[in-house]
């Protein structure tokens, strides 16, 4: 009688508890997710990226899903699937990320052909507006969608000034900080704004041309480190097909493994410091 009071006092305190916390986590697991869902949905409608708030949640509710049933089949185990769902989750935010970036690199490459149409349209007698507008209909995306969208809010009312600074904050590049600069500038001061768009291209043109020589000249660096953190592998597979035994003496030893622990730790603050001289911020 006491063991069957006594199981069904576990039995009524798990039920408990399992009523209480499992609705509790849940509605913050609802929580979280709608959150994630309405960032990365913001985030594509600011990458003109079409695709609806219902299809975003239930990629971010079946890709977990479907990554956490391939890792624990691979694996055969709950190690597995913890992994496939840790990568679940973290993908849609990758491919976000990813997507971005390849956006604005594309937009920094067609920000100097946007500016000769701008210079050009300006010296035909057009209006800014108007040569905006030729802009994004000459321009392909992203540079048209982009100032487009500059377009559709000065027309609705919006100063230029507050959308261009709009436009900077969603698409920040150094270029595109100048050409801003000095549309505003012109704009306040009434200076010849053609002219300032030709040394404004023929600075970004230098610019670039400096940067391609930077990139190529670390490149020697970057090749290096690559080389330098294959190497000991080589070096070991190599001595190894040899000889098997011929780093015992090594690892048997304290003074040995004291040695190949130092070798390890200088090998990697040595490609530490060549990825940090290699790598410069333009």
């Amino acid at each position: 009688m006491l063991l069957l009071l006594i199981i069904l006092l576990i039995f009524s305190s798990v039920m408990s508890i399992t009523y209480v916390v499992v609705p509790t986590a849940f509605d913050k697991f609802r929580v979280i997710h709608q959150q994630r869902t309405s960032e990365v949905s913001r985030k594509l409608e600011n990458l003109f990226f079409e695709l609806e708030k219902k299809k975003i949640a239930m990629i971010f509710t079946l890709v977990p899903i479907a990554l956490a049933i391939t890792g624990f089949l691979l694996f055969h185990g709950l190690l597995g699937a913890l992994i496939g769902l840790g990568v679940g989750l973290t993908l849609p935010n990758i491919f976000v990320r990813v997507w971005e970036k390849r956006r604005k690199g594309k937009f920094e490459e067609q920000l100097l052909d946007g500016l000769l149409i701008l210079s050009g349209s300006l010296k035909a007698g057009l209006s800014f507006l108007q040569s905006l507008e030729v802009m994004v209909e000459d321009s392909p995306a992203p540079l048209s969608q982009e100032f487009g969208w500059v377009v559709k809010e000065v027309k609705m009312g919006m100063s230029l000034e507050a959308s261009l600074r709009q436009l900077n904050t969603r698409m920040y590049s150094e270029e595109l900080t100048m050409l801003i600069s000095s549309i505003l500038v012109a704009e306040e001061t009434g200076g010849d704004i053609t002219k300032i768009f030709n040394r404004l291209a023929t600075s970004i043109r230098k610019n670039r041309r400096l940067k391609e020589n930077i990139k190529t000249l670390t490149l020697q660096g970057k090749l290096q480190g690559i080389v330098m953190s294959i190497l000991p592998f080589v070096f070991i597979w190599w001595v190894i097909t040899f000889n098997r035994r011929h780093f015992d003496i090594m690892l048997n030893s304290e003074i040995g493994r004291m040695l190949i622990i130092g070798a390890a730790g200088l090998q990697i603050v040595g490609l530490f410091l060549i990825y940090k001289f290699s790598k410069l911020r333009l």
